[in-house]
């Protein structure tokens, strides 16, 4: 029988103002296994855990149970004492009497001591089953794949190169940089975004661990943390980007004008076209789609004029392979298609555009040259209505969410267009206004006193076209007060969604994701950047809306994890796995159907399954599924269970 010690600790009053730990630990310290039981205010300090080390060694214990808070907050903590004692950090385990009792039962003092008695006796028979285990020793590649090259994507990817590790940058638009190409000017300071950028771009170009790969795709990934197989599929861009100098002549001769999705339709591009103004690499892509060349005709005007030969019609997709140690996702956001929209009149009403559209009016490179015009017949507004939370913050209809950007680039375009436009005038409907980072507060309150844009707390219930004019009817709740605008234009910040397939590859990664799409971490506290799979890392908006500094911050951390994470030669994962036993396994393969990290495989000789140990989470869905009883996890097979239950029942 082993020798087990039992410390029950008080977590300051956060157990011990619910739970008689007095009593509990004399109580359990008469149990027949238990040889010592003491109770302490905080176990989790050092003097806490010298008290567990203290004991192992004068008491020779086989066991240790600390019973306090839940094993996500302290159970490394405490498998790390015991092992600097020589016993095997498996030979710990965790009775969790905060979450699971004191916090549950804080009016029941009585019963919620007889429960965490219960609690630990549960325990007890466990850890009396308990092998004694090894970490599991993996190999790792020292290099990283980021998917997405807006600004988290290319902050990640620089700051690991940095760090001296090779990282594989896929981006599937012609060029890295993101959203960031597409803005003017960044709150609360009005910086040029492109002077932000431009700068990491260069960085990025001129980096000698860093390969980029635009146009392409994450085709597929295999394996687990330290060892992805990955395959990225390159799709043509029919212009050789080695060989093209980017001369633009190409462009001057294409027959072909179709809108630019770049410039939100304010411009027209040729089939042959550059992603953007200053994204990276700087070289032309061709649109199948648009293109003369694809569609029947016998266009190669583009390939006449080039002086370098650089136009490949027939250029396939390929398939690139590659092992990478960790992945980061960075896959941004799209916008809330406006169209699913009525009452606002986007789509049919042309002077009533999003957010993103009249960033584009405001880039002096844009397609009005930084001037703000309508879109209809090219005349500087006067009057500007913009309209908060569209689609954001509305569980009846749309998301439920808050965008979190919005009101800040709202007061940045009200704040713009007042200076550009003198004797214009914004509106701006709020239900409320966020603005809760550094400077943000105060980059609202000098725009409204500088240059008095007039927010109005309340929602827009119509907007309508009368004449050359937009009519706006809402409502103004702090005065109580019907109001009737006439507008030359509106402007609509749409809610920020998971981009376009994010969904799809976060399946192909085996990551999680919420029911909007946004990719969910390990912990939204302790593991913040961290995915449910482990060795998948997120950054940026992928999980969820964010301005650019709260993208930055958290590429940085992201990076800085898994610098820390591939900074040793082989990787030490949790024995904490699932097995089979050999002699009732019959090969049936519904584990194998029902595991979700692929860490199943029917061997082809015995003919029975076999776990990947280095993919496996102990998630436990193959032990559920077995119709044989075949498959357990260590130190907590059926058997541990069965016990651990019939604690309660007795």
């Amino acid at each position: 029988m082993k020798r087990l010690g039992v410390f029950v600790c008080h977590c300051g009053v956060n157990i011990s103002g619910t739970v008689d730990v007095e009593r509990v630990a004399e109580d359990i310290g008469q149990e027949e296994s238990v040889i010592h039981s003491v109770d302490y205010i905080y176990m989790c300090s050092d003097p806490g855990q010298q008290l567990i080390r203290d004991a192992i060694r004068e008491k020779g214990l086989d066991g240790v149970i600390v019973a306090c808070c839940s094993p996500n907050m302290h159970e490394n903590t405490f498998r790390k004492a015991v092992k600097s004692e020589g016993l095997n950090s498996y030979q710990c385990e965790i009775a969790n009497i905060r979450e699971q009792c004191s916090w549950v039962h804080q009016k029941e003092k009585d019963s919620a001591t007889d429960k965490a008695k219960e609690i630990i006796r549960a325990v007890i028979e466990k850890l009396m089953d308990n092998q004694d285990l090894e970490a599991i020793a993996v190999p790792v590649h020292k290099k990283v794949l980021v998917v997405g090259g807006g600004i988290a994507g290319i902050t990640a990817a620089l700051d690991l190169a940095d760090g001296g590790y090779e990282v594989l940058l896929v981006e599937r638009l012609p060029s890295v940089g993101g959203r960031l190409l597409q803005l003017s000017q960044t709150f609360p300071y009005l910086e040029h975004a492109h002077a932000i950028l431009e700068p990491r771009l260069a960085a990025l170009a001129g980096h000698a661990k860093i390969q980029v790969e635009t146009c392409a795709e994450v085709d597929e990934t295999k394996g687990y943390v330290g060892n992805f197989d990955v395959r990225i599929r390159r799709n043509p861009r029919y212009v050789d980007p080695e060989t093209c100098t980017a001369c633009g002549k190409c462009l001057d001769v294409c027959p072909v004008d179709v809108p630019s999705s770049f410039d939100r339709g304010l411009s027209t591009r040729k089939a042959i076209y550059f992603w953007g103004d200053g994204g990276f690499p700087h070289r032309p892509v061709i649109d199948r789609e648009s293109c003369q060349h694809f569609n029947g005709e016998t266009c190669r005007a583009c390939a006449d004029v080039c002086p370098e030969n650089a136009i490949r019609f027939d250029e396939e997709a390929s398939l690139h392979e590659d092992q990478v140690g960790a992945v980061v996702m960075a896959t941004g956001y799209d916008l809330f298609p406006l169209d699913q929209i009525g009452e606002y009149g986007y789509g049919r009403i042309p002077d009533v555009i999003d957010g993103l559209t009249f960033e584009r009016m405001l880039d002096p490179a844009g397609p009005t040259g930084g001037e703000i015009r309508r879109p209809s017949d090219g005349r500087v507004p006067q009057e500007v209505v913009f309209v908060q939370c569209v689609a954001s913050r509305d569980p009846d209809r749309y998301m439920p969410y808050c965008s979190r950007v919005c009101c800040m680039y709202t007061v940045k375009h009200a704040k713009i267009f007042q200076q550009k436009v003198k004797n214009g005038q914004a509106y701006v409907f709020y239900m409320d206004i966020r603005a809760d980072s550094k400077n943000y507060e105060e980059f609202l309150q000098q725009t409204i006193e500088e240059e008095k844009p007039v927010y109005l707390r309340g929602r827009v219930a119509r907007v309508f076209q009368e004449g050359d004019k937009i009519r706006v009817w809402g409502t103004d709740t702090l005065a109580n007060r019907k109001i009737d605008l006439a507008a030359d234009m509106v402007v609509l910040p749409p809610a920020e969604e998971p981009s376009d397939g994010a969904r799809d590859l976060a399946t192909v990664l085996t990551a999680t994701t919420d029911k909007y799409g946004f990719l969910t971490e390990a912990h939204i506290k302790l593991y913040p950047v961290e995915s449910s799979t482990r060795g998948i890392y997120l950054a940026g908006c992928c999980q969820g809306p964010k301005d650019i500094t709260d993208s930055v911050g958290q590429a940085g951390a992201t990076a800085s994890k898994i610098q820390a994470l591939l900074s040793a030669d082989k990787l030490l994962q949790d024995p904490l796995v699932a097995c089979v036993d050999s002699a009732i396994c019959s090969g049936c393969g519904i584990c194998v159907q029902v595991c979700p990290y692929e860490a199943r495989e029917i061997d082809p000789f015995m003919r029975i399954a076999r776990v990947q140990e280095a993919l496996c989470q102990g998630c436990g869905a193959c032990v559920a599924g077995c119709p044989n009883n075949a498959c357990e996890l260590k130190n907590s097979t059926s058997i541990q269970v069965g016990k651990m239950i019939g604690t309660f029942t007795q």
